[in-house]
């Protein structure tokens, strides 16, 4: 038995097991609950399907919990990029509502590169006041979380802009190669983002900002730089976000895209294995993080879960998630349910008789 467990170690020590394991219990459940759950079929050259389905509706989730990895690698934390999206979302659609053709490609694609701009200075400011001004990153992303929301209203002017952009909403719903473009354009950008921190130095950079800032500038790291680079890609990130979400359903509401996205985003991130406390980040475990979230949040509607508990629903199983992935709750766990020895027996000692 001793062997068994000695040889399972490494497997279920490792930091995607428990993660995966709930993933598969998800899924299993939802399979239990209505049997076509996993069938996926092609449709005139396009996949169909509950897990399609689930994997695109977290492909925004995704992009932003990927830009909040980095940001915690610092030891920050990035609570703006719900408000980056709402703003960039609502920025792109006004663009094209204004168009006398809405479906001019090149309107479409000018509409995007100005709200991605603004993302990139919205996430610039971010970085100005963490690493610049040092300013505690709650205090300044919380600043934008507020102000970026209010933006967002402003450019609709507390209205919900429309469109009926066919290119726009390809980026929401559209079809390439049989897969949705949402998680083309995700796929995309992860492995842009690995290849940029696991195949050069800039990873390990960013790791070493955040596991001591002022010794990896004593040793000739810009930390200053790094962070602000960071914010930026995080904005960058939210702003494609922002576009998935308001290309989705082919309007802008700045009340609404992207809200408390942020905060599932840190969960995504914080289930994955990454600290809190930065110093190290894992994309992979942050992708099968918010396919967590949103096969939670899909299994909640399809269950046919009251709406009202959804939240106390979602939050208890993401306390589950982190407790048993956490070491010293499954050493602790563990210690309780491990047999106890029974008392050893007296042993009387004897004197030895040295014969005469």
């Amino acid at each position: 038995m001793s062997t068994v467990k000695a040889r399972l170690a490494p497997v279920t020590g490792h930091r995607l097991f428990w993660p995966l394991v709930v993933l598969v219990v998800l899924l299993a459940a939802n399979t239990v609950y209505r049997p076509s759950f996993l069938s996926v079929e092609l449709k005139n050259g396009q996949l169909y399907g509950s897990l399609i389905d689930i994997v695109r509706l977290s492909a925004p989730l995704i992009l932003v919990a990927l830009g909040m990895s980095l940001v915690i690698a610092t030891g920050g934390i990035d609570l703006s990029v719900g408000s980056v999206a709402a703003v960039s979302g609502a920025i792109a659609c006004l663009y094209i509502s204004e168009q006398p053709d809405q479906n001019s490609l090149g309107a479409v694609l000018t509409a995007l590169a100005i709200a991605f701009g603004i993302a990139l200075l919205l996430g610039a400011w971010n970085g100005i006041l963490v690493a610049g001004i040092g300013i505690q990153p709650i205090i300044a992303t919380l600043i934008l979380m507020v102000a970026g929301r209010g933006l967002a209203q402003l450019i609709t002017s507390g209205q919900i802009i429309t469109i009926n952009s066919e290119p726009y909403k390809t980026i929401g719903v559209g079809h390439l190669l049989t897969l949705p473009f949402a998680i083309i354009i995700a796929l995309a950008v992860t492995l842009l983002v690995a290849v940029l921190t696991r195949r050069t130095a800039l990873g390990m950079i960013i790791e070493a900002v955040g596991g001591n800032a002022e010794a990896s500038r004593l040793a000739g790291i810009r930390s200053r730089r790094i962070t602000l680079l960071v914010y930026v890609v995080s904005a960058a990130c939210a702003a494609i976000a922002g576009f998935m979400m308001t290309a989705n359903v082919s309007s802008a509401d700045g009340n609404a895209v992207g809200l408390w996205v942020e905060l599932d985003a840190i969960l995504a991130v914080v289930i994955g294995g990454t600290s809190l406390a930065g110093g190290r980040f894992y994309l992979s475990g942050t992708i099968v993080g918010a396919l967590i979230i949103q096969t939670l949040t899909t299994s909640v509607y399809a269950m046919n879960i009251d709406p009202q508990t959804t939240l106390l629903f979602k939050a208890v199983v993401v306390i589950a998630v982190c407790l048993i992935q956490a070491p010293a709750f499954r050493a602790r766990f563990r210690r309780r349910q491990a047999p106890t020895a029974p008392p050893a027996a007296p042993v009387e000692k004897q004197k030895e008789q040295v014969p005469a």
